[in-house]
């Protein structure tokens, strides 16, 4: 019995030798001591990663917003801004989103005309808690992507634009132009635009205060446009008049037939056509008549082919003088591709302020123009066709201080301006914006 206790305790002692020499099983202790901080490694790499891709589409859908608010710049500049976040699954107020935009932002280069978009999410965090890390409390990491973005501006060219100096509230109106037709022309108002009924057909109505049907695109809140011509004033030469004759008593002067003309030509006092006129200036004239109006009396005076003519109004404020064309008949003029009054067809003289609207333009006379109309300080009703010169480009601008459109107004030479020599009005309009950090 002894002997089997001796040997029994031999083989315990051989087994525990055995076991304190065998090292098979320390890899496994080892690990499960490191799992912990295995695991919160893991983790914390698995949540920067998912943060990191999280806050990219967040930044994406930022960098849209802001494009959009600043590109549409005007007063639905955040309705725009979060309807295209949403466009990226981030709806403000869902799912712990909270998207805002703002304008009046300052801007790198120091005006407060920027837009800024903020776009703040909570996610869940997973496997970053095992190492204590809390987040942003509740078990969640807040995200956040910000753009900053500056108003984009183009500059659209107009073939209306009513300068509404005389501070008239509505400097575009309509009344009663079911079928008017301003195709292929954009038109601006430097006060508010009110057009009832029918929208002109004109392909962007712009004001500086507030558009009410007018265009197909109608923009508000725009920037005034500066009187571009107003300078061209300074080409007016000097004139002598002994006296300024006037219908319908005064012996005006009168003119038939055709007439050659070259450089400046000066009328004093009314102009009265009593036959139809053809003007032959090859190199160009203008025709200017101070203190005294173009009265075509039923006749037409029309521009030769490969002539052109400029009617300048000027003269003084005040008397019973008119500054403007009337009477029935038909002004057929092409202004001057060249020189100082390149592209100018009419043109009242900005220092006159009286004796100068016009009650029926494109009826009485009828108008067949290549080139700019400028009457900077009347008041137009224009209620017929413009059409263009027998012999000149298709291009017409207006300029007023206010108009009325009625009936069947249509404005048909567009687009050629550049050929007529004539740089057109401009205004600046919100563009693409332009992102700026």
């Amino acid at each position: 019995m002894r002997r089997y206790h001796e040997i029994a305790a031999r083989r315990a002692v051989a087994l525990l030798r055995r076991f304190r020499c065998d090292r098979r099983g320390s890899t496994s202790v080892m690990f499960a001591l490191s799992m912990p901080m295995l695991i919160g490694g893991l983790g914390v790499g698995f949540e920067i990663s998912n943060w990191y891709l999280v806050q990219r589409g967040m930044q994406n859908a930022a960098d849209a917003a802001v494009l959009a608010a600043a590109s549409n710049a005007g007063t639905n500049f955040d309705v725009e801004g979060t309807a295209v976040a949403a466009q990226f699954g981030l709806v403000n107020g869902v799912n712990d989103v909270a998207v805002t935009v703002v304008q009046g932002v300052t801007c790198p280069t120091g005006e407060a005309t920027c837009y800024r978009a903020t776009i703040t999410k909570s996610v869940p965090l997973y496997l970053a808690p095992v190492i204590g890390f809390a987040g942003s409390g509740g078990g969640k990491k807040d995200l956040v992507a910000t753009a900053v973005a500056k108003p984009g501006t183009i500059q659209r060219p107009y073939c209306l634009l009513a300068l509404a100096s005389s501070g008239t509230a509505t400097a575009i109106r309509t009344s009663g132009s079911p079928s008017a037709d301003l195709a292929g022309c954009s038109i601006k108002s430097n006060t508010n635009a009110n057009c009832n009924g029918h929208d002109l057909g004109a392909d962007y109505g712009d004001a500086v205060g507030t558009v009410s049907g007018c265009g197909n695109v109608q923009n508000s809140g725009l920037p005034a446009s500066a009187d571009p011509y107003a300078g061209l004033a300074a080409n007016i030469p000097s004139y002598s008049c002994g006296s300024y004759p006037q219908l319908p008593w005064g012996s005006v002067v009168s003119w038939s037939g055709i007439r050659n003309l070259s450089g400046n030509v000066v009328v004093c006092g009314d102009l009265r056509l009593t036959g139809n006129v053809t003007v032959n200036a090859p190199s160009g004239a203008v025709l200017i008549i101070a203190n005294g109006r173009l009265n075509t009396n039923g006749y037409t005076i029309r521009t030769a082919s490969g002539s052109a003519l400029t009617l300048v109004f000027t003269g003084t404020n005040g008397g019973s003088y008119i500054h403007a064309p009337t009477g029935s008949g038909t002004i057929d003029i092409a202004a001057p591709t060249t020189g100082p009054w390149s592209g100018v067809m009419m043109y009242q003289d900005p220092k006159l302020t009286t004796g100068v609207n016009i009650s029926a333009a494109g009826s009485s006379p009828r108008w067949n123009i290549t080139g700019l109309v400028y009457l900077p300080h009347a008041r137009v009703t224009l209620n017929g066709a413009v059409n263009k010169s027998s012999y000149g480009a298709n291009c017409f601008v207006l300029v007023v201080d206010n108009i009325l459109i009625r009936g069947s107004a249509n404005i048909l030479p567009k687009g050629g301006c550049a050929a007529a020599g004539l740089t057109m009005p401009m205004g600046s309009v919100p563009g693409r914006g332009q992102l700026v950090n």
